[in-house]
């Protein structure tokens, strides 16, 4: 019967999130997120920046020789990213639940693996990865079940000593009903038994839409303050036996 629940809660969060991702392609302006955007120029050089320093003190200069896969990878633009940091190509690997998304993907990086599947229920063998990444995919799933079996599949395919570079929202968005902010303690009690870096990022998008406007000097010196920023980046690692 649990099991049976468990698939029904999946089955039923995975049509609600088509469903959100169907609507919020129509009522998302054009260009919001396009990087020409100042904003989304800001944000993403501050992320990176952090991103980078999450990599270093983890001892990792290069992602070359790592198995890696995305989940939530929509078009793939971060996984063609990873390119940058010496990963190499058939070792990296993308996820996503949306079909139309895992078609641009292949189209944009067909050198690249592409899979169309869901979070909680990862088509690969257990230990198959030493790096995963998910942007903003957690909060966009209500129901806690699917929480937790999306991060229980996480940690089956992620190696001993693995890692997980988790970029999410840690707030509420009283706009935006359809995903919920994930602290750092329900962050740890998904991810038991786990070491974790966490650093807060991303300054709060409606402000930094204004301001990134005004001057990406004056974005950085308040994402820098943190008391405005809205998101979680943080490397957790799965330890050894």
């Amino acid at each position: 019967m649990l099991n049976r629940d468990v698939s029904c809660s999946i089955r039923e969060e995975r049509e609600r999130i088509r469903s959100v991702y169907a609507r919020r392609v129509q009522t998302v302006p054009a260009g919001r997120h396009a990087r020409v955007d100042p904003a989304t120029l800001c944000t993403i050089a501050e992320r990176e920046q952090a991103m980078a320093a999450l990599f270093r003190g983890a001892g990792l200069e290069s992602l070359a020789n790592l198995r890696i896969l995305e989940v939530g990878c929509g078009r793939g633009s971060m996984v063609r990213h990873l390119l940058n940091y010496e990963a190499q190509p058939a070792r990296l690997f993308g996820l996503d639940l949306r079909e139309e998304q895992i078609h641009e993907a292949h189209r944009l990086g067909p050198h690249l693996q592409f899979t169309c599947a869901d979070a909680a229920n990862l088509p690969f063998g257990s230990e198959s990865f030493d790096l995963i990444l998910q942007f903003t995919v957690f909060t966009s799933v209500l129901s806690d079940v699917v929480k937790c079996k999306m991060a229980a599949e996480f940690l089956r395919v992620l190696v001993p000593g693995g890692k997980v570079l988790w970029y999410d929202f840690a707030v509420n968005n009283p706009r935006n009903h359809d995903v919920r902010g994930i602290g750092s303690a329900e962050i740890r009690r998904l991810f038991p038994r786990c070491i974790f870096d966490f650093r807060r990022v991303t300054l709060l998008p409606p402000l930094a839409r204004h301001v990134a406007r005004i001057s990406p000097v004056f974005y950085h010196i308040l994402a820098a303050l943190r008391i405005l920023s809205t998101h979680y980046l943080c490397l957790l690692e799965k330890k050894c036996p």
